[in-house]
């Protein structure tokens, strides 16, 4: 009997806008479902209750936006990539959109880094004085923020595991591009290093807005 063709595709896509407040666990089924309806020829597990089997290879915080998401699914029949994202894109609900596809290359094992844009406003100082008042805590020899596990809380020093890597200040609004430790091993919030910044120097944003830009391996390349 000739071998059934499977291949796992790689899709990456744009979460933004008001579906940032949906869950990774509701957005897994609204994946599921989404790729049911596009009617590709997805494999399905086996046994007496099959479906369809996705891994996200970096799932993302509640109320975080990105433009870099992935999802894996296997294809048991050949699809040019481009149709793949075209299906998708015409089921998918607001705030969801495809833009590449390609075979996996590589683990999710891979992933060590990601960058974020946060977009902070204040009521009460301004951007530039914010900005330097991070600067300055950022320069500290040791950053230690607590850290909350499943087993439990403890003190992590994310000097190495974190950076700012551009600022820029106008009136009231500050725009950071940030790099943060992600994946299995090491994954730091960083909105948990800023809510630590704001509560040890009294600089907190009234309002911020987080995007992940980027998934990066441990070479500083994107995620593929």
């Amino acid at each position: 009997m000739a071998e059934l063709f499977q291949t796992t595709v790689r899709v990456f896509w744009k979460k933004e806008g008001r579906i940032k407040y949906i869950s990774h666990l509701d957005i897994n089924r609204c994946m599921a479902r989404a790729l049911k309806r596009s009617r590709l020829p997805v494999w399905h597990t086996l046994g007496f209750n099959p479906h369809i089997y996705t891994t996200f290879a970096l799932p993302l915080a509640l109320g975080y936006e990105s433009e870099c998401e992935s999802v894996d699914f296997r294809l048991t029949e050949q699809v040019p990539m481009q149709e793949v994202v075209d299906r998708l894109n015409a089921v998918f609900p607001e705030g969801m959109a495809a833009y590449h596809a390609a075979p996996a290359v590589q683990k999710p094992e891979a992933i060590c880094w990601a960058d974020y844009r946060i977009i902070q406003e204040f009521d009460h100082i301004p951007a530039e004085q914010a900005a330097r008042t991070l600067s300055d805590w950022c320069a500290r020899p040791a950053l230690p923020v607590l850290k909350k596990t499943k087993k439990g809380e403890r003190m992590v020093d994310v000097k190495p595991h974190f950076s700012v890597q551009g600022v820029e200040a106008q009136n009231n609004i500050l725009t950071l591009s940030v790099r943060a430790a992600a994946g299995a091993s090491l994954n730091i919030n960083p909105t948990l290093v800023l809510d630590t910044f704001a509560a040890e120097t009294g600089t907190a944003a009234g309002w911020q807005r987080v995007v992940r830009t980027a998934i990066l391996d441990g070479t500083f390349h994107d995620f593929r």
